[in-house]
Formats: C-alpha cells, sequence, structure tokens
C-alpha cells in the first residue's frame, strides 16, 4: 500500500523482525527508512480528520527501547496533524529508568501486563505505583490498567475481588491518580459497582488532587496522602494488604501533618468528628479506607 505523499510503500519500511507475540497479524516500522515518518504523519492526519482525541498503541512498552523510535515517530506525528490527541502506550510494564522519555512523548503508559481481578496482581499494582508516582502529574499518567470489575468475560463471569478488594482498587487507582477505564461489561451494571464508579468524592481525588505520595510506616499497611486542588485539605487512603481485619492509628506527624482536623469518609460520603494526632481505622482484610482531613482554623 502506498504512503501518503511519497514515491514509498508498506514494503519499504516494515520491520519484519519486528512482531507482536499474541497479534503477528502485522510488522512494526523501520524508523530508519525514507518514508518511516511520513507514514505516521498520514496515518495521524487521517484520525485528526476523523476528529479522534485518543490514540492506543499496543506492542509498544516492552521492549522499550526497541520501540522508542516509532513511540517518538507517534508524538511527532500528533504534534504535526492539527489537532490535540491523547497518546496511550501498552502493555507494560514500561521499565521505571525510561520514565522521563515516556513522560516527553506520551500521555499515558501501561505500568504493567494486562491487569485482571486478582488479588495477588492487586498487591502487585501497591509497588509499582509508587516506583512511578515522581513521574505522575498533569499531563503525564502511569497506567495501572482496567478496572475487572461488575461482570467479566464477555458478560460470563462476575469479578472475583470481594466488595472490600473493589473499594482498595478503586481507592488506590485514585489516590494514584491512574486513569480510571471500566473493564467490565455495562451492559449488566449492577448498583453496587454503579455506586464505586461514581462516588463523586472518590472520583475528586482522582481527577483533582496534588501532591500525591506513598508513605511506609508499617509492613501490610499501605498509606497514601494528597492535597486538594486549593492545596488546602489532606487526603489519606489506608490498605490493609493483609488477609485479615486489623486495626491501624496512623500518627498524623508521620505522614507531615500537625494540628487538628475535621474527618470525613468520602466513600461513605459522612464527616467523622474531629481527629487529632492520629488517624485510627478497623480496616477489613484486603480492604480500604479514604478520608478528607481539612484544618481547623
Amino acid at each position: 500500500l502506498p504512503i501518503e505523499g511519497t514515491p514509498y510503500t508498506a514494503r519499504d519500511i516494515a520491520d519484519t523482525s519486528s512482531v507482536c507475540p499474541w497479534n503477528p497479524d502485522m510488522y512494526g516500522v523501520d524508523m530508519t527508512r525514507p518514508g518511516a515518518q511520513e507514514y505516521y504523519d498520514g496515518l495521524f492526519r487521517m484520525y485528526a480528520s476523523w476528529g479522534v482525541d485518543f490514540i492506543k498503541m499496543d506492542d509498544m512498552s516492552r521492549p522499550y527501547d526497541a520501540h522508542a523510535p516509532e513511540i517518538e515517530a507517534a508524538a511527532k506525528a500528533i504534534a504535526r496533524c492539527g489537532r490535540p490527541m491523547v497518546l496511550s502506550l501498552s502493555p507494560g510494564e514500561t521499565p521505571v529508568p525510561r520514565g522521563g522519555h515516556v513522560r516527553q512523548h506520551a500521555q499515558m503508559w501501561r505500568i504493567s501486563d494486562d491487569f485482571w481481578d486478582d488479588w495477588g496482581l492487586l498487591a502487585a499494582q501497591f509497588t509499582r505505583l509508587e516506583n512511578w508516582n515522581m513521574w505522575m502529574g498533569p499531563g503525564s499518567w502511569p497506567d495501572a490498567d482496567m478496572l475487572p470489575l461488575g461482570r467479566l468475560a464477555l458478560g460470563d463471569r462476575d469479578t472475583k475481588f470481594t466488595p472490600d478488594e473493589q473499594a482498595t482498587l478503586m481507592t488506590l487507582w485514585s489516590i494514584a491518580r491512574s486513569p480510571l477505564i471500566m473493564g467490565g461489561d455495562l451492559r449488566y451494571l449492577d448498583a453496587a459497582t454503579l455506586a464505586l464508579l461514581t462516588n463523586p468524592e472518590v472520583l475528586g481525588v482522582n481527577q483533582n488532587s496534588t501532591a500525591n505520595a506513598p508513605h511506609f510506616l508499617e509492613d501490610g499497611l499501605k498509606v497514601w496522602t494528597a492535597r486538594d486542588e486549593r492545596g488546602f485539605a489532606i487526603y489519606l487512603a489506608l490498605f490493609n494488604l493483609a488477609p485479615e481485619a486489623r486495626e491501624v492509628s496512623v500518627p498524623l506527624d508521620r505522614v507531615g501533618l500537625v494540628g487538628s482536623f475535621v474527618l470525613r469518609d468520602l466513600w461513605e460520603r459522612q464527616d467523622r468528628g474531629d481527629v487529632k494526632g492520629a488517624v485510627s481505622a478497623q480496616l477489613p482484610g484486603h480492604g480500604a479506607k479514604l478520608y478528607k482531613l481539612t484544618p481547623l482554623v
């Protein structure tokens, strides 16, 4: 097939050694060949003419260095096409040392292989999101992958995550500001799943928080904090990675906070009174709490 505006064809730019291991129907592009950049330029001009806002490029993040020239070419083509687009790279695990490069050329990138409804996979995402946190910010979103909630496998089965694990999933993705992409079958959306996906106070953490940071206090307990968009109130996420319920007490000075606060439970959307010195909570096994602490003035 011809490459628009050039004397070259797809045969001239194909890298026949670059084959996607799970979908061998196509080849990569050899960016050293004449016509290679023009191929991407023409492709993205076409997408722009269609009104496309979001592009996901699969089989890009691993091995990263082998695909870096194509990632750069896609970013350059988007810049030239006349329409802003979000570029999402998949699948992971994108190597953390390449964070500077991927943030320069894409807006989203997967940090793991495909994520499914398995507690071991969810527990592993904590470390990945902690490692990638330094690269997260406006226009720069480490992507922990889809939310396998509700009915899965084209409606054949329910998620294997318990209700507490589902809350942990949504809380972690929100406080770490991972993109929220529903992976369940919307034809079978139940009330409990809908409530998980639409809690406005939790979504506000994902969409508008700043200064998001993990804290390392003790084994089995994961703690994240963030600021609200005004920088006034503080979000506090507590996670119990153990299968048994546990009572936790987090000294506020361990997460950089002093003073007295009004404590609000964002999942319950209820105020829980004033706190000073520490926040205590009963966490279910594999469960989470998400609070907003507003300073008393």
